[in-house]
């Protein structure tokens, strides 16, 4: 007898893998590459290693010990999230762009809690090594997220008689970012466009809309 996917399992499963392929990339580039050393793919496509102790797509706000630890309890509250809206009429398409958005929040959460105690500093002249727990570059939760995505699609030279931009080189699109960063802006862009009216179900589902609909006609 087959066993039914249920909504959590499959939610299970897609953090699964995208974890996994996240982490293969990250440990491939870590282990393999000196810090900001590049590989062209193509004229607008490089694998270029960078590290940042920011958010994603090298984003540095506040400490670093606070940005892990929101991190871990935007993940909890995203899970408990998961937990009561499954099998209340959510869309699969939405649990799926849920499941990339904690999995995107896990894979650099890893980073930040594990890298830093069990691999040696990565510079532009020697590559990371693996090392014993607690011989890393620094101490737990305050480790380096690895980056190597980076697509400059357009560039160019602003004209110099434009005011404070003059003469400047710009980027399009200039960010280095990872597959976690990549599933978070695409879980989130997706609901944004796709699913934005579950946004306003709370966690029961397209019950709380047709209670709120009943409602409103009772007082027409």
């Amino acid at each position: 007898m087959k066993k039914k996917l249920t909504e959590g399992r499959m939610v299970t499963f897609i953090v699964a893998i995208a974890l996994i392929i996240d982490q293969i990339i990250k440990l491939s580039v870590k282990l393999g590459m000196r810090l900001y050393e590049s590989i062209h793919v193509t004229d607008w496509f490089y694998i270029y290693f960078t590290e940042n102790p920011g958010m994603a797509f090298g984003m540095e706000i506040f400490g670093k010990l606070f940005l892990t630890l929101f991190r871990i309890v935007a993940i909890g509250f995203l899970i408990y999230y998961v937990s009561r809206i499954r099998g209340k009429g959510f869309p699969k398409g939405y649990l799926v762009c849920v499941a990339f958005i904690i999995a995107g929040a896990m894979g650099n959460v890893i980073d930040c809690v594990l890298y830093g105690p069990i691999f040696s500093e990565s510079t532009p002249y020697s590559v990371s090594q693996l090392v014993p727990w607690g011989e890393g570059y620094t101490s737990m939760l305050k480790g380096k997220v690895v980056d190597m995505f980076y697509f400059p699609l357009v560039e160019w030279n602003w004209p110099d008689w434009l005011p404070f931009i003059g003469g400047n080189h710009f980027i399009f699109f200039s960010p280095i970012f990872n597959f976690a960063d990549a599933c978070i802006s695409c879980g989130v862009i997706a609901i944004l466009i796709f699913y934005n009216r579950c946004l306003n179900w709370g966690m029961e589902g397209p019950a709380s809309e047709t209670a709120l609909a009943n409602e409103e006609k009772k007082h027409k």
